[in-house]
């Protein structure tokens, strides 16, 4: 709960100031934000010292496969309506990460928390959220998170009891069985593009029905919960029945169903949908994601997609052919060492544009669109690929790392 913040042990002011002091050299050896190492080095002088930063904040847990970052951004900016926020807006979703943020928030009156879906549980333990809100699961690094089915059953056990308000997506049925045991569920219907990984019920294993946009099964009627809130085109409707405009520099089909989830989220800590949307226009990009970009004389609009799920999603923001097209894929640690999703993907819908491939793992990206029958030219790096592509806006493309190396070296 909010409130003023009782005064840090002197362990967990040397923990802050230690983690604080690596941080700053992790910067200067230009090492990146240095708030991973600068969480591990005060987590590890206090093991406790997260649910210490977080005693005097509300706080709201964000977890998803796909949408965290953003959506964490859209509650920040809807939040700060009422108060100063603290987040970790830049992404470093696992406990080391959290700890850096929150570091910096002794003023703050909230605390919005996007989180790794495998620590989710965990963390929550930790802060003790007053809202809790799950968005979409889906396969994404199985080498490291395991099948969805048992991260759902993960978020399931690691809920259940917990006296925060969930904030769930209706629409997705393993998001709806992990929630389905906390006491205190807001429903929403905020849609759920892909499926391929909600066919089977999470609760009994029979075939789920899909009869328009509802879900159940026939086995053990388990079935999609009645929501509150939901998305419809470019509204969101409220508990009461109002249409609220969903109106975002952000695009796609995706961030309205983020912005949906917000406003429910929102809600809950007193803010209006009204505010809490109107709030969410000024967002125009999240840590780089939809920036456009000039390099090389040419303009580069830098899209994140890390697995089916998000590619299905992205290829539906680009422009349309003949639009040249840049996929740049690795496969290091955040990434997942394992691309065997990349056969997931319908890379079909990439038909008639220019593209070019590269990144780490080129190769493999290659080989999958040779078999999807498209042409494409692997490059050696962003320049060679750039200057190769015709005339008109460069669609980017990129994994979590191969993202990260295409910023660094665009300055953006």
């Amino acid at each position: 709960m909010s409130g003023n913040p009782e005064p840090l042990s002197p362990r967990a002011k040397l923990a802050v100031t230690a983690g604080k002091a690596a941080a700053a050299v992790s910067r200067a050896a230009g090492k990146g934000s240095g708030s991973v190492i600068g969480g591990r080095v005060a987590l590890k002088l206090d093991p406790d010292l997260l649910a210490r930063l977080a005693g005097h904040l509300d706080v709201v847990l964000v977890s998803a496969t796909n949408g965290k970052t953003t959506t964490t951004r859209l509650i920040a900016e809807a939040l700060r309506a009422s108060g100063p926020v603290v987040s970790n807006a830049l992404g470093a979703n696992m406990p080391a990460g959290i700890t850096s943020a929150l570091a910096g928030g002794s003023d703050s009156r909230y605390g919005v928390i996007e989180v790794d879906e495998k620590y989710l549980a965990g963390v929550a333990r930790d802060v003790t959220p007053k809202a809790i809100a799950l968005l979409n699961l889906s396969r994404d690094q199985l080498d490291r998170a395991a099948e969805t089915r048992m991260l759902a059953e993960h978020w399931r056990e690691g809920l259940s009891g917990t006296e925060a308000v969930v904030i769930a997506n209706a629409d997705d049925p393993l998001v709806a069985w992990a929630a389905s045991s906390c006491p205190t569920v807001v429903w929403v219907a905020a849609g759920q593009e892909w499926k391929d990984d909600a066919w089977s019920c999470p609760s009994c294993g029979g075939v789920l029905q899909r009869p328009g946009d509802d879900w159940y099964c026939g086995d053990c009627g388990f079935r999609r919960p009645p929501p509150t809130w939901a998305l419809h085109g470019d509204y969101v409707l409220s508990p009461d029945g109002v249409a609220w405009p969903i109106q975002l520099q952000l695009p796609g089909r995706a961030n309205k169903a983020n912005a949906a989830m917000s406003a429910a989220v929102g809600a809950v800590f007193g803010v209006p949908p009204k505010i809490a949307l109107e709030r969410m226009y000024s967002v125009q990009a999240v840590a780089g994601r939809y920036d456009v970009v000039t390099y090389l004389d040419r303009q580069l609009r830098l899209l994140l997609a890390k697995n089916p799920a998000g590619w299905l999603e992205t290829f539906s923001l680009i422009d349309g052919p003949p639009a040249p097209v840049l996929l740049s894929v690795n496969a290091r640690g955040a990434d997942g060492t394992d691309t065997s999703w990349l056969w997931d993907v319908d890379y079909t819908r990439l038909a008639g544009h220019p593209i070019f491939v590269l990144g780490d793992r080129r190769l493999d990206l290659a080989v999958r669109l040779e078999v999807a029958g498209l042409e494409f030219r692997v490059c050696d790096d962003l320049d060679q690929a750039v200057r190769a592509a015709p005339p008109g806006r460069v669609e980017v493309i990129a994994n979590y790392t191969a993202f990260q190396d295409l910023r660094r070296r665009i300055g953006n």
